[in-house]
């Protein structure tokens, strides 16, 4: 989608940033986010908002019908009627979830969230452990609906 298509009124601007820089930008025709009150759909001219995300799956569709969703574990979505911003904790883009991967890191954050080691970052941790829980789930869902397992 070129910028006159977007000045013409046929899409929005989305950008999904995480603490280690952005993890997807580029023009969208609707964008779909876990907002706190509950998921929420964006089009071009979508009344200003500013609001909190909780965990879940930000879905996008780009201009060529390409679907695309990214896990976020919270933080922010500001909507502006010709772009959408999110602030994310955690971000990571579906197709670089792995089940095997997930799950042991999700053990792993488990268990080091409740051992008693001193000067243990409890919210860094957390963050971790719903992104692994997110990446194991996310895989169990696409593996039963290719009717694996």
């Amino acid at each position: 989608m070129s910028s006159a298509e977007l000045s013409a009124g046929q899409g929005l601007l989305l950008e999904i940033v995480n603490m280690e820089g952005v993890v997807w930008a580029g023009p969208v025709r609707v964008v779909t986010v876990p907002g706190a009150e509950g998921a929420f759909g964006v089009l071009r001219g979508h009344t200003p908002l500013l609001t909190r995300l909780r965990e879940g799956f930000v879905h996008l569709e780009t201009p060529q019908g390409e679907r695309i969703s990214i896990y976020v574990s919270g933080g922010f979505v500001e909507s502006q009627p010709h772009a959408v911003t999110v602030l994310a904790d955690t971000a990571v883009r579906s197709a670089d979830l792995d089940a095997a991967r997930a799950d042991a890191a999700r053990q792993e954050a488990a268990s080091v969230l409740h051992s008693e080691l001193a000067g243990i970052d409890h919210a860094l941790i957390q963050a971790e452990l719903a992104h692994a829980a997110a990446q194991w789930a996310h895989e169990l869902r696409g593996s039963s609906r290719n009717g694996s397992r």
